[in-house]
């Protein structure tokens, strides 16, 4: 292993030692159930909104990101938008309301709201779902910057992170996290802010620019190793010396002059290229600088569908993440719920923002990314290809690879915590503290495993469609659940199915590489447009078909969840009775 590898490694354990620390100080202050599921909903405001930051921003906000802003330059900004703008939706509609709700999980609301096993039986399904679907990049994302930064095979840095992450949740559960939470936010945000000045403070000294009408260039001499087959669009003639087979033949170490067209290189193969050669990209992203820097360049087909239902997705998935959620429970009232939420929009802003600067740096300094197709990797290795490989680009390097891996633990923590709960609550059905800890151990297994043993993910693009299931399936069963009093059971639960089963078989078509290039191609990839207000409207026309259904004390719930707590009409879903020490 290089210097640089091992000075990473030890940055990156020293993460995990100090949120182990960190972790174990709410253990000892961790004494009951509610201790465990909500922090006795004792949290304030400042340290909640540390703490969802910390697990709001994951392999996706990290990595993810930067990478696709590389790759598809403007098309790219929507995500940390969307990321962002989730919150506002989340502050305006649900904070507040859900806080008071006194519920300690979704399906905890949704049995509080329409009083129906089965509705709670189906909410505990897809939340579920949600949460394994979105632990699996982030184990994925700590095997990458293990393999990106020290050499070691992936799946060390994946095993890694799940016990890590189990470990942290089983013996401190929420009031644990909570603090280790807010110390990984602000080591995140620090560690992609000073690789970002850096960048910029060369970027402003040199002469390139993102707006030629041409590709980028190789900056000095490279070699790219491919680990996946791609398809390379070159627009100019290009030299390159290739070890491998491409273009279906063998070479080794052959010299050869690319002309314009599409050119398929397989894994294993090296490529070599001269400083101030043109950079060839991954089929499907634009090539030259101009093109990067308009929306939907070449008239690129469908683009703005696609783009319609990533804002849908990202705008009201939020709403939907179960262990965003269970973050507003923890408040001890609604006010604070809400101040929480508007202190996030600030947090996120401020890390999206630089993040978006590093994705755009570097396609200049990491061009090399476009060429493999590896473009989440940009963040970690801009330090050394702005700094060098000398000691200050290591120790920068090392220090960006430890915020990664406070990501990849933060955000798995916090969705661990919200899948044992829904484990511990809806299935075992004994809310003791043993079930708790049971139930974490079960919930980082399953994603872990899977992990192991499916092929990586590009990190932003499968959050994205996390987060239309999310939006397709929470977000109408909370805002109608919230805000109209005609919802009924059978509504909420036809319509959460037909949101899911849309939403989530779009998913698995799209994971296993079905679908073309057309319009229905965009909508399997991208299915929030059409599934969101099909669920909407599910829910609304069956709950008008079945309005018998209604509760009858439907308007003392929904006064309960909008009068102020200073009422008194709040009360907490956990009996005191179960409500019991650790032991």
């Amino acid at each position: 292993m290089s210097t640089s590898g091992i000075v990473a490694l030890v940055a990156m354990l020293a993460v995990a030692v100090t949120s182990a620390v960190i972790g174990a100080i709410g253990v000892r202050v961790t004494r009951s159930t509610s201790d465990f599921l909500v922090a006795s909903r004792s949290v304030g405001p400042a340290a909640n909104a540390g703490a969802i930051s910390g697990e709001y921003l994951s392999a996706a906000s990290f990595l993810g990101v930067a990478g696709l802003i590389l790759r598809d330059g403007v098309d790219a900004l929507w995500y940390p938008v969307g990321f962002t703008a989730g919150y506002l939706a989340l502050v305006l509609f649900v904070a507040a309301p859900l806080r008071r709700s006194g519920a300690y999980t979704v399906p905890d609301f949704a049995e509080a709201r329409l009083a129906s096993p089965l509705l709670r039986r189906v909410c505990t399904g897809f939340v579920l779902l949600i949460g394994w679907l979105y632990v699996l990049p982030q184990f994925q994302g700590a095997g990458l910057t293990v393999m990106i930064v020290t050499g070691l095979p992936s799946w060390m840095g994946v095993l890694a992170a799940g016990v890590v992450v189990v470990l942290t949740v089983a013996l401190g559960g929420m009031r644990s996290i909570t603090f280790v939470q807010a110390f990984q936010y602000w080591l995140k945000l620090s560690a992609v802010a000073l690789p970002a000045i850096i960048a910029i403070s060369y970027f402003l000294g040199d002469v390139r620019e993102f707006d030629r009408p041409a590709p980028p260039e190789f900056p000095a001499a490279t070699t790219v190793d491919i680990r996946t087959d791609v398809l390379l669009d070159v627009r100019v003639p290009t030299a390159v010396v290739a070890t491998g087979t491409v273009d279906g033949v063998d070479v080794r170490g052959a010299a050869l002059a690319w002309q314009p067209g599409l050119h398929s290189v397989r894994t294993g193969a090296q490529l070599g290229f001269e400083g101030g050669t043109p950079v060839p990209v991954v089929a499907g992203a634009p090539a030259a600088d101009a093109d990067w820097v308009t929306p939907f360049p070449e008239g690129r087909q469908n683009g703005l569908l696609a783009t319609y239902s990533l804002i849908i997705a990202t705008f009201l998935g939020t709403m939907g993440l179960p262990h965003v959620l269970v973050r507003f429970y923890t408040n001890p009232d609604g006010r604070t719920a809400r101040r929480s939420a508007v202190v996030v929009l600030a947090l996120l802003g401020g890390f999206y923002i630089t993040v978006t600067v590093l994705g755009a740096l570097s396609r200049l300094y990491t061009p090399q990314l476009l060429v493999s197709g590896e473009t989440d990797a940009a963040v970690l290795l801009l330090p050394t290809a702005v700094l060098g490989s000398g000691w200050a680009g290591i120790l920068v390097g090392a220090f960006v690879a430890a915020g990664a891996w406070a990501a990849f633990l933060s955000t798995s923590s916090g969705l661990i915590v919200s899948v044992a709960g829904v484990l511990s609550t809806d299935v075992f059905k004994r809310r003791r503290v043993r079930d708790f800890r049971f139930a974490a151990v079960l919930a980082g297994l399953v994603p872990l495993g899977l992990a192991l043993g499916v092929s990586r993910l590009d990190f932003s693009e499968a959050v994205a469609l996390v987060f239309a299931v999310a939006a397709s399936t929470f977000c109408p069963l909370l805002v109608l659940g919230i805000w109209w009093r005609g919802l009924t059971d059978h509504g909420a639960v036809a319509g959460v199915l037909v949101g899911g089963l849309l939403s989530a078989g779009a998913v698995a078509v799209s994971l296993a590489g079905f679908g073309d290039d057309g319009a229905l191609g965009v909508l399997l990839y991208r299915p929030a447009v059409v599934s969101v207000p099909a669920a909407f409207l599910t829910m609304v026309v069956v709950s008008l078909l079945t309005r018998d259904r209604r509760p009858t004390d439907v308007d003392q719930i929904l006064l309960r969840l909008h009068a102020p707590e200073r009422l008194g009409l709040t009360r907490d879903r956990l009996a005191d009775g179960e409500n019991r020490t650790l032991r």
